[in-house]
């Protein structure tokens, strides 16, 4: 089946700089971002795996570490020089957080957490913004997840972060509107993809069951009765990012089957 016809076109002549893209979500909207006309650059700190994925996009790619505002800057800076515009960024690059109670989140995997996923997504916004202001025109997308909007438990740093990242979505929104700049978040539900099997291995740990299990009990409670792929979330953002959205900033869109969140309480702990 050709997915790439269900695609907005209108991105010809576009670029799109899309961070976390060596694999997951990042590669998958990438592509589809790739096949809707823009011209794609892969943003990643696994540098050799984002040029492996940008030979087979006719792309190209740049070494980032979204937690260095240096970093950043200079990825940037360099895309600017690669194609003297920048239309489109897709803020994905993040990490998930080790599952544990809150009581027992360290200092470390707290600031771990925050200094990638949510102040790593503050210095990709404020990069593009600075360009976007000056061309008077530019999307930006970011990645949350929907935990952000209902929190999920024993992952709490993961939880605020992506909630901030919301709140930056939706300030960025109001001041970047005059200057012609759209601003929007899409918040994907499960995926399975790399980062998803380690957080789920995790998760199988605490409830004592099998990985096949929690998979299954994953799929059943989500209303449209699949995990999402990829291509769910990609498609999501090339609407965003295309002609056909040029009225709609500021909004968060829910790509997840239905699924509002996992509310679920863990049972009582055993305390020595």
């Amino acid at each position: 089946m050709n997915h790439s016809r269900n695609l907005p076109r209108g991105l010809e002549g576009r670029t799109a700089l899309i961070t976390g893209a060596a694999q997951g979500l990042g590669l998958g909207i990438a592509e589809s971002l790739s096949r809707s006309g823009a011209a794609v650059i892969l943003a990643d700190l696994q540098r050799q795996k984002a040029e492996e994925a940008a030979r087979t996009l006719s792309a190209q790619a740049l070494e980032i570490n979204i937690a260095d505002s240096a970093s950043v800057d200079r990825c940037f800076e360099k895309a600017m020089g690669l194609q003297g515009r920048l239309d489109i960024v897709v803020n994905n690059a993040g990490v998930g957080q080790n599952v544990a109670p809150t009581v027992s989140l360290t200092d470390q995997e707290w600031q771990r957490v925050m200094d990638v996923t949510l102040t790593g997504t503050f210095y990709c916004c404020r990069a593009a913004a600075r360009i976007m202001e000056k061309q008077g025109e530019g999307t930006i997308v970011n990645i949350a997840s929907i935990n952000a909007q209902n929190p999920a438990a024993l992952v709490a740093a993961y939880n605020v972060a992506k909630a901030g990242v919301l709140s930056l979505t939706r300030t960025l929104a109001l001041e970047l509107a005059a200057y012609g700049v759209r601003v929007n978040a899409v918040c994907p539900g499960p995926v399975y993809t790399e980062f998803n099997k380690t957080v789920m291995a995790q998760r199988c740990q605490t409830l004592g069951i099998t990985e096949e299990q929690m998979i299954e009990r994953i799929r059943s409670s989500i209303p449209m009765g699949r995990w999402g792929e990829a291509r769910d979330i990609a498609n999501a953002v090339v609407f965003l990012c295309s002609p056909q959205s040029a009225w709609i900033t500021g909004e968060v869109l829910r790509v997840s089957g239905g699924l509002e969140g996992v509310s679920a309480a863990p049972p009582k702990r055993t305390t020595s």
